[in-house]
């Protein structure tokens, strides 16, 4: 086989039970679409031992009937790495990485409308010795525009199989199955490589590509024409705003039936338990702790969903990848790369996969600076308070006709308040603490696709799943606890009120200090339980909610924006969702942050930072709506 550098060393057998396969290629290449193809359903997402990079693996069925193991690895141009994603990559393929078996197959995929950068992937993956073949996504784009390679030619070239799939189309994943149940009859050794050298893998691609009779297909037409619209200066971040607008109207209005639904039906479940259970202190627990806490997050669902189900068209189409390179002369008046945007985009998810996100940023200081201002980004968990909050406070009226509402509006600007949070702390840190050069953006322009509905589909089960986990464990514990401390201590064998219960006694004792922010007791508790997760706090004043009406009537507290507008007024109502928008909410994400810097120095500076800021904002913003100081 022909290939960059050379290898040597010890080799390494396939490792006994499930055979693990590894899927490989550059970013933008199909890896996730040929994933969800090959494992369905069959799914899950985990940590790498030792590491916080998370990698999703999934079990495919062969055409021998053999079950194996398919992981899915981080998007990669080489693997010479200069980011922590390259270098996870790299050991996983050389089997380094203790409690993850070596892989005894990979499928590297690479773009066939752009084979001429991607194919340089393919000198070090062949070197490490693992049977590989080679996969061409996008054949029916590229015949689509007149482009062509001779596979038979390409594959006596890499010494290795070569096909022409459409990941998204299914075209070719039987050939992929067949080699997968050919390679799998008896285990192979394999060597390891000590030398990846970059320029010689490119000159390599280039020679191996000509000799394939590649030909580089035109540039899409209505690509070109796209870009000259999206990209525009003008324009461009015109149009992004629009799509931004129409997605949070579309979040409020098109999600409120399904909603409306959800609650419902919870409702209902709570009432036909409440009558049909014996009257005992755990049915009280699972009417109030259970139905009335869990219950009044998961009503939000929709919402969430609606919110990733955008998100992944605009992803699946490539339009994000436009939206960052609009960002990217944002970035730069922070100080930041353009890198920094993908990042913070996985933010308006979840903190957590944003900040280990950030391992493809090589400069160390442009790393930590974007781990610091990530959780300023509006995650979802934001949303179910900032909905909850809106709904109760702010009557829905017209702005911009159908196009625009108050409330939709409102939070529109609560996300712009912490995108605008992140770049102004963005720039103090990089003209002070973390100062440095900054480095060329270079993002390769996938061209339009449309999204496919097996492809949103899965993106959109994931969701569901991950927000329910968290509904069912943390969300769960907390309410169960919650409901406990509102009914101890017990007094003559009957639980106190709820003002004298260990719940709150607990908001008693920092009610002093949020009382400036226009908070009470129960804002407290809500406040102190959300360092779990930032929604949590709908969840404990639903269960105080549902303590405090008749135990039948517990389950109907998932809609109690009467009984919030009693405990906050109209200036504290802004003053929580602002003290939200700026807080650090969340134990798992500073644990995260812990592990990505080496130690509690940043973590710590993060939490403080932050909670001072929420503090002040909402103070300003307390004093500032309710009259003045």
């Amino acid at each position: 086989m022909s290939a960059c550098g050379h290898g040597s060393g010890p080799t390494r057998t396939a490792v006994a039970g499930r055979k693990t396969v590894a899927i490989v290629g550059p970013p933008n290449s199909g890896k996730s679409t040929l994933f969800n193809a090959l494992t369905g359903l069959r799914q899950k997402i985990a940590n790498f031992p030792g590491v916080t990079v998370e990698h999703r693996s999934g079990t495919a069925r062969l055409s021998n009937g053999v079950e194996i193991e398919v992981v899915d690895l981080p998007g990669v141009y080489s693997l010479d790495p200069r980011s922590e994603d390259e270098r996870i990559t790299r050991d996983a393929l050389r089997g380094d990485i203790p409690g993850v078996p070596k892989p005894e197959a990979i499928l590297l995929i690479l773009d066939a409308t752009n084979l001429g950068r991607h194919l340089m992937l393919a000198a070090p993956v062949l070197a490490t010795g693992v049977p590989t073949i080679v996969l061409l996504n996008m054949a029916d784009d590229l015949r689509k525009r007149g482009g062509g390679v001779e596979t038979e030619k390409l594959a006596r070239q890499l010494d290795a199989p070569v096909a022409l799939v459409s990941a998204t189309r299914g075209e070719g994943l039987d050939t992929v199955r067949n080699f997968l149940a050919g390679q799998f009859a008896v285990p192979r050794p394999v060597e390891l490589p000590v030398l990846q050298d970059v320029p010689r893998c490119r000159e390599w691609s280039a020679r191996v590509g000509a000799r394939a009779g590649y030909q580089a297909p035109a540039p899409p037409l209505w690509t070109r024409r796209l870009d000259r619209l999206f990209l525009h200066p003008a324009a461009g971040p015109l149009i992004f705003l629009g799509v931004v607008i129409l997605v949070f109207q579309t979040i409020f209005t098109g999600a409120r039936p399904l909603m409306d639904g959800v609650e419902s039906l919870i409702q209902l479940s709570g009432a036909w338990m409440g009558n049909r259970l014996p009257d005992a202190w755990w049915r009280a627990l699972l009417l109030e702790g259970v139905w009335g806490g869990v219950g009044s997050v998961v009503v939000f669902l929709p919402q969430i969903l609606l919110l990733f189900f955008f998100i992944g068209i605009l992803e699946d189409s490539g339009y994000l990848a436009r939206a960052a390179l609009i960002a990217d002369r944002t970035m730069a008046r922070a100080g930041l790369q353009g890198k920094s945007f993908i990042p913070l985009l996985s933010a308006y998810a979840c903190a957590v996969p944003a900040i280990l996100a950030t391992r493809t940023i090589e400069s160390r200081r442009d790393r930590i600076a974007t781990i610091l201002i990530a959780p300023f980004m509006t995650c979802s968990a934001r949303l179910p308070v900032y909905t909850l909050i809106i709904a109760a406070f702010l009557p829905e009226r017209p702005l911009l006709g159908p196009i625009l509402g108050t409330r939709a509006a409102a939070l529109l600007g609560l996300y712009v308040l912490g995108f605008l949070a992140a770049v102004v702390t963005a720039r103090l840190l990089k003209s002070s603490i973390l100062k440095s050069d900054r480095t060329p953006f270079l993002l390769e322009m996938p061209p339009y696709r449309w999204p496919t509905p097996r492809s949103l589909g899965l993106r959109l089960l994931d969701r569901a799943k991950a927000f329910l986990r968290r509904a069912g464990t943390v969300i769960l514990c907390v309410a169960i606890a919650l409901w406990f401390l509102a009914h101890l201590p017990l007094k003559d064998g009957k639980a106190p009120s709820i003002q004298n219960s260990l719940a709150g006694m607990l908001g008693r004792t920092i009610e002093p200090v949020i009382r400036p922010l226009g908070f009470n007791w129960k804002i407290g508790v809500g406040l102190l339980t959300s360092l779990a997760a930032r929604e949590v706090i709908v969840g404990t004043l639903g269960t105080l909610y549902g303590i405090e009406a008749a135990p039948e009537k517990a389950a109907e507290a998932v809609g109690f924006e009467k009984a919030l507008q009693k405990d906050l007024s109209p200036a504290g109502a802004v003053a929580l969702l602002i003290f939200f928008a700026f807080a650090m909410q969340c134990m798992s994400t500073l644990a995260v942050v812990r592990r990505e810097t080496g130690g509690w120095k940043w973590p710590a500076i993060q939490f403080a930072y932050m909670s001072l800021l929420a503090y002040a904002g909402s103070f300003l913003a307390y004093r500032l709506v309710h009259g003045g100081f």
